[in-house]
């Protein structure tokens, strides 16, 4: 009786073994997170530009998704930078009021928990190769923030070591002379260049740094490829003054912002080389996008917006919404996906697709998108998101296809409540938003605004401390 029993279980027993030795076995997958600096909505082949060759990129969008309707929560780089890794709107953590300067005390606090904090906690070899910009003090440098290893500009390539003076004049003329010019990234400029907590380079080879953040991130994948790994790479460009290396570089200025994006693509074009010859294709995703739309005033040397209102600095959606590509496991080839998502999903949706919790000790407004990613969910789980300005103050909200901003007067403008103007889009019908349909729904504004200042006054209420030296 007792072997027949044994006999019945044997099999189950069997393949319990067989699938818990299987789940073992399956590696968890790796991340590369490409970033850019200022590129605009319509600066990719695959996002409509027709002037910039990304064949790379594209490859992306080819063998991955496309999401058309991906947002930052912030217009400049230092917010939205904070917003990425940390899953929150900039003003929870601090971190809201405009950009950083090397003169700055503030930055992202150690305590909050990031997307390298996460994955380092389950094993993962971190480590970040670019642009910072959420302090560049040891106590708040990537490699204080959850990252092994860190080499970078720490805050825009446009700053000064170490009080930001001396530069040079700026404007789209000004960017014409150092383009023609390229040694001006070493008598014109005085940015540093760090490897982990100091300086490594000073003034840094502006030309050569888009090659060399992706060479160290092609050799730490080299050395970690038996292991999990996570790498940042926040390039620099194409931020201001622009550079390229000399034996890629258009002389004609008129090109110059062409010519960085087809320097990136081919960059992109060489770490993706390097996971297939490594074999690490199948298991790793790779996310590409930017931390804000287009700078325009800078003509030539800025982007394209494509079909979006206005750039840089703006909570038009040119300002907030960026090109995103995801390719990894499970996300299926060549489609696209309209649904509202954001940077600051990205930390929850990572925590998702390896099986993991995030803290339970703070509230963050990220959510898990991961079904997005791979096409089982039709709707996105974000059906809200708050638009902010450059200096952090309210200014809208967008529900579904409704999307409603309450802009204050300028310092010109007398301050009374005739001077706030508001605006409403149906960004379904109206991508370009261009037609304000506040006096047809009178009614849907109001409940737009009220639920706009709920959630801000949760985050306000909750908000946590910065760093501050």
């Amino acid at each position: 009786m007792r072997v027949g029993l044994f006999s019945c279980l044997l099999p189950n027993v069997l393949l319990f073994c067989i699938a818990w030795c299987s789940s073992l076995s399956a590696a968890p997958p790796n991340f590369v997170l490409i970033f850019t600096d200022d590129q605009g909505y319509g600066d990719l082949g695959c996002f409509g530009s027709t002037t910039i060759q990304t064949p790379n990129i594209d490859r992306l969008a080819k063998e991955g998704r496309r999401f058309t309707s991906f947002m930052v929560a912030s217009p400049v780089c230092s917010p939205s930078r904070a917003a990425l890794l940390t899953g929150c709107y900039p003003k929870r953590v601090g971190m809201h009021q405009h950009v950083l300067f090397p003169t700055s005390t503030k930055g992202l606090h150690p305590d909050e928990h990031t997307i390298a904090d996460h994955l380092r906690s389950l094993g993962y070899a971190t480590a970040c190769f670019g642009k910072w910009h959420l302090g560049h003090h040891p106590q708040v440098l990537p490699t204080s923030n959850g990252f092994d290893r860190y080499l970078g500009i720490p805050y825009s390539n446009d700053m000064n070591h170490p009080d930001n003076k001396g530069k040079p004049k700026g404007g789209f003329a000004g960017m014409d002379l150092l383009w023609n010019d390229p040694e001006s990234t070493l008598t014109k400029w005085k940015t540093p260049l760090y490897e982990d907590y100091h300086i490594a380079e000073l003034p840094v080879d502006q030309r050569t740094v888009t090659r060399r953040y992706t060479q160290r991130a092609i050799d730490f994948i080299t050395e970690n490829r038996e292991q999990p790994f996570f790498v940042y790479l926040p390039h620099s460009m194409p931020h201001i003054p622009l550079y390229v290396p000399d034996d890629v570089r258009d002389p004609d200025p008129l090109n110059a912002y062409t010519n960085t994006i087809e320097h990136i693509d081919s960059e992109v074009g060489r770490l993706l080389n390097t996971l297939d010859e490594l074999k690490l294709t199948q298991n790793t995703y790779v996310i590409y996008t930017t931390d804000n739309g287009p700078w325009l005033p800078f003509k030539h040397h800025g982007g394209s917006a494509g079909p979006l209102r206005d750039g840089k600095g703006t909570t038009f959606e040119g300002g907030q919404r960026v090109p995103c590509l995801v390719r990894g496991p499970g996300v299926p080839a060549g489609t696209t996906c309209a649904e509202l998502a954001g940077t600051i999903d990205l930390l929850p949706t990572v925590a998702s697709v390896t099986g993991s919790n995030l803290p339970a000790d703070r509230r963050i407004d990220g959510v898990d998108i991961s079904g997005l990613w791979t096409g089982e969910q039709s709707e996105s789980p974000r059906q809200e998101f708050v638009y902010y300005t450059a200096q952090g103050a309210l200014e809208g909200l967008r529900q579904g296809d409704w999307k409603l901003l309450v802009k204050q007067p300028s310092r010109r403008q007398k301050k009374n409540p005739a001077s706030v103007t508001r605006l409403l889009f149906n960004l379904t019908d109206d991508l370009g938003e261009q037609n304000n349909l506040v006096d047809q729904h009178p009614d849907l504004v109001r409940k737009l605004e009220a639920r706009m200042r709920e959630l801000d006054a949760e985050i306000t209420a909750n908000a946590r401390e910065p760093w501050r030296k």
